[in-house]
């Protein structure tokens, strides 16, 4: 689904954040990224997401060379990838559905097409009963968990995750963890950024390790 050969990534004149990094990311796979502080987890989620243009190497993204995407390309690419960003960037105006529901709104759909699946998920992620709610009232595993659901409204095939469960106790990362298991079963791909060795003892799954800007796999 997404590969990378030789990657590296410097910015400006400054030495290189990440560098050779030649991976890729399968259909129906589960993985963590993970390493310490400035090892370039950040840099390379941007990449994975195409927010960010590598400094060399190659990144193929569904078949197609990430550097013959045009901006027109771009956003129908990144819809097949859904990314929650460590900071939930929920608005705070708008209620947990309409913040769920707002990637659709702004691509024009009618809400009558769309407002069982944006309910449906947010009783999935366990927010049924918060469907009305604004943020501000929310705890962090709420907007954690609503940050999962609007990421997962357009159904992506491979879901980026910055730091999920850096602020919340061990009882709800581990459920977080859970919902992020049973979405890679129905057949997601899933990259979860953390230094949480204790999430990562949870389950078998692969460990692409960053350190100094160089990756080490581990199965």
């Amino acid at each position: 689904m997404i590969r990378f050969e030789d990657v590296g990534v410097r910015y400006g004149s400054g030495k290189d954040v990440l560098r050779d990094l030649t991976f890729d990311i399968k259909p129906a796979s589960f993985q963590f990224l993970t390493g310490p502080s400035g090892a370039g987890k950040t840099s390379l989620l941007r990449l994975l997401f195409l927010s960010l243009q590598p400094s060399r190497g190659k990144i193929t993204v569904f078949g197609r060379d990430a550097d013959s995407l045009s901006q027109t390309d771009l956003p129908g690419i990144r819809r097949r990838i859904g990314i929650v960003f460590q900071d939930f960037r929920l608005l705070d105006h708008l209620t947990l559905y309409e913040n769920v529901a707002l990637p659709l709104r702004v691509r024009g759909y009618e809400e009558s097409g769309y407002r069982r699946d944006v309910i449906d998920l947010l009783k999935w992620v366990g927010l049924a009963e918060r469907v009305d709610a604004f943020p501000p009232i929310l705890s962090g595993g709420e907007k954690q968990r609503a940050a999962i659901a609007r990421a997962l409204i357009d159904q992506p095939e491979v879901l980026l995750a910055d730091e999920p469960t850096g602020n919340l106790d061990p009882s709800l990362a581990r459920r977080l963890l859970r919902l992020f298991v049973e979405l890679n079963r129905t057949g997601t791909s899933v990259v979860i950024a953390t230094h949480d060795l204790d999430l990562m003892d949870q389950i078998s799954a692969r460990r692409m390790v960053l350190n100094e800007g160089r990756m080490q796999i581990y199965a």
